[in-house]
């Protein structure tokens, strides 16, 4: 393929990534507004996590987004790589810090969640539509070869991950009545958190170092 032929094809790629970040960014805002109430009428400390989770992937995927306005110019490619993995990095160290605190706190105090059916039906479906999200952006990070992008993809695979946790979490709280299911969930969550935004933090991800 000729110069002009690969950056067409380069900045087709960015304009799929901006999209995806965009629906990733209205599922996220509107998952997080349903999570916090939900999780504050539940008493769910893992509810509530989900929902500040959500709110963290909306400030790494708005990252993203001027990560690839950046990408035609290669000479500002670098340092918006950069700069996008530290965002990207802390959002992850800051969600992980407070879900640990509020998980630990929730045993401690022996607080019991309520059940939650909207929680329940919103962990199922960020179960489905994450997965796809994430697979389809990792294929626009590795033809961009973006590490930030890739870290943002880990990002959204972990909001996958949290789902499943906070389905088991709030399931086992509403359907055998263990209450510490709920924060030992969100405690669970904690370390898968902070070793990816440790990794985003020091740019150690697959495409860093393209």
């Amino acid at each position: 393929m000729s110069d002009a032929g690969l950056v067409a094809e380069r900045a087709r790629t960015a304009r799929t990534g901006r999209g995806l970040q965009h629906l990733t960014i209205a599922w996220n805002a509107a998952e997080c507004v349903v999570a916090l109430v939900a999780g504050a009428l539940a008493g769910s400390i893992a509810l509530v996590g989900f929902g500040l989770d959500s709110a963290i992937e909306v400030t790494a995927s708005l990252a993203a987004l001027w990560r690839l306005a950046h990408d035609a110019d290669e000479a500002r490619r670098e340092a918006a790589e950069r700069r996008a993995l530290r965002v990207i990095g802390a959002c992850f160290l800051a969600l992980a810090a407070y879900v640990a605190y509020e998980g630990a706190a929730a045993l401690a105090g022996r607080r019991a969640p309520e059940e939650s059916l909207t929680g329940l039906v919103l962990a199922a479906l960020s179960l489905l539509v994450m997965p796809l999200l994430a697979r389809a952006k990792r294929r626009v990070a590795s033809r961009l070869g973006s590490g930030a992008l890739e870290a943002e993809t880990r990002q959204t695979e972990v909001c996958a991950w949290l789902s499943a946790i906070l389905l088991a979490g709030l399931g086992l709280n509403a359907w055998l009545g263990w209450w510490w299911a709920d924060p030992l969930a969100a405690l669970a969550m904690a370390p898968l958190i902070a070793r990816e935004g440790w990794e985003a933090w020091r740019g150690r991800t697959c495409c860093a170092g393209d």
